[in-house]
């Protein structure tokens, strides 16, 4: 019994799909990074893609596309074939912030987009330039009150997830602070390293190593509860009860990549993320390996877009 066209064509689709995943990858495969170099993204992608070329011994190239607070290099993935050979690494948090500052964005990070998995959380530090007389987040808060707008507030870009942090802690807080924004965090931890500016909250993956030189003074962590290697470090939450923020990273391909490619991407990420010696390179970094579903991440995404839609539109944040 011969199948209905549509079924045929249906089988000989599905059946296409599996053969392309059997063979995945035999090419190059290019990582995008949507942030300046040195930042947690980039750090990220580098490490990460230096383990899947390993297993599966084809190059996988960490190219920055940057500007727009991510949105060129995620619309250079959502634009491309979805084959799973050009992938996204990006801080979740500002993809779905940027729907809600930028209303003309050309793509959708929900529907033009295939999840693929969590990479890791890292919460963002709170630090200062030790020039800053504080120590302690009620200090800062304190002299921020009696210096209103005396304070340079650097962060990774306009409408950025630090940015917002930073936003949210004035609001929390009574504070009022003059934010710098730079091209990505890294520019942004360099100059209050050199005391060109006095304040950031920015991913600790990318900051800790300047607080570890002893160039900026942290003063808190902004997770929900205190790092394992700085237990002594506090959380913001602590000072200011329900303030939580950080840095979600995760991976995602073009909408459209079959089933079988995300499925096999999300497999080898996960494995390669809970080897002991990610989970535990992660772990000097101030970051917890964080990896579930497709399905999962998916939804973690379309949720955090509607909760900061809501949060700008009540708080009357003016993003220009």
């Amino acid at each position: 019994m011969k199948l209905p066209k549509l079924f045929a064509g249906l089988a000989l689709a599905l059946f296409a799909t599996s053969l392309l995943a059997q063979g995945y990858p035999n090419k190059p495969i290019r990582l995008i990074v949507p942030f300046a170099a040195g930042g947690t993204s980039d750090i990220l992608a580098r490490q990460i893609g230096a383990k899947l070329s390993e297993a599966w011994g084809q190059p996988v190239i960490v190219e920055a596309k940057t500007g727009a607070n991510g949105n060129v290099g995620a619309e250079f993935v959502a634009r491309s074939a979805p084959d799973g050979y050009t992938l996204l690494l990006t801080d979740l948090g500002a993809l779905a912030i940027n729907p809600s500052v930028y209303p003309n964005m050309a793509f959708d990070p929900v529907k033009d987009f295939a999840a693929v998995n969590f990479v890791a959380y890292s919460p963002h530090v709170l630090g200062v330039h030790p020039s800053v007389p504080v120590n302690t987040v009620t200090e800062l808060i304190a002299h921020a009150k009696a210096n209103p707008g005396r304070l340079n507030f650097a962060t990774s870009g306009l409408g950025g997830a630090p940015h917002l942090a930073g936003v949210d802690l004035a609001l929390r807080s009574g504070s009022q602070w003059t934010f710098i924004h730079y091209k990505g965090g890294s520019q942004a931890v360099t100059d209050v390293a050199a005391g060109q500016a006095n304040l950031i909250m920015n991913g600790m993956i990318a900051t800790y190593p300047q607080v570890k030189a002893g160039k900026i003074r942290i003063l808190a962590v902004s997770g929900a509860k205190r790092v394992a290697q700085i237990p002594d470090v506090p959380t913001i939450g602590e000072f200011v009860p329900g303030f939580l923020s950080g840095s979600w990273q995760g991976i995602l391909a073009p909408a459209g990549t079959p089933r079988d490619v995300v499925a096999r991407l999300n497999s080898e990420l996960s494995r390669i993320l809970g080897t002991a010696d990610m989970k535990e390179r992660l772990l000097g970094q101030g970051a917890e390996v964080l990896t579930d579903t497709p399905e999962a991440l998916a939804a973690w995404i379309a949720g955090e877009k509607a909760k900061w839609a809501k949060v700008i539109k009540d708080s009357g944040i003016k993003l220009e």
